[in-house]
């Protein structure tokens, strides 16, 4: 156990910061889901507009260090490879 005031502060405040980082990965999640079920139905606008939402929050994830930004960059990539590729199908 902390034995100093600074070493139960930051206890304290790494509570804090996983719970906001669990957050913000949570809610990352659910946008690229929402995207990987526009995909598998098969609707490339409702894609489209998915990933469109999905971008700038998987992008807020990486600045405020919840996900590196080559993770992101890829999952973006793969992602709206798979939506263009919706339209040849």
């Amino acid at each position: 156990m902390a034995n100093t005031a600074s070493a139960r502060k930051r206890i304290r405040q790494n509570e804090r910061h996983m719970l906001r980082n669990q957050a913000r990965k949570s809610r990352m999640r659910t946008f690229v889901k929402k995207v990987e079920e526009a995909i598998a139905s098969g609707d490339k606008a409702a894609a489209a507009e998915a990933l469109k939402a999905a971008q700038p929050e998987m992008q807020r994830a990486v600045t405020k260090g919840v996900t590196h930004s080559n993770t992101v960059a890829r999952k973006v990539s793969r992602l709206s490879a798979r939506v263009k590729a919706l339209a040849g199908a």
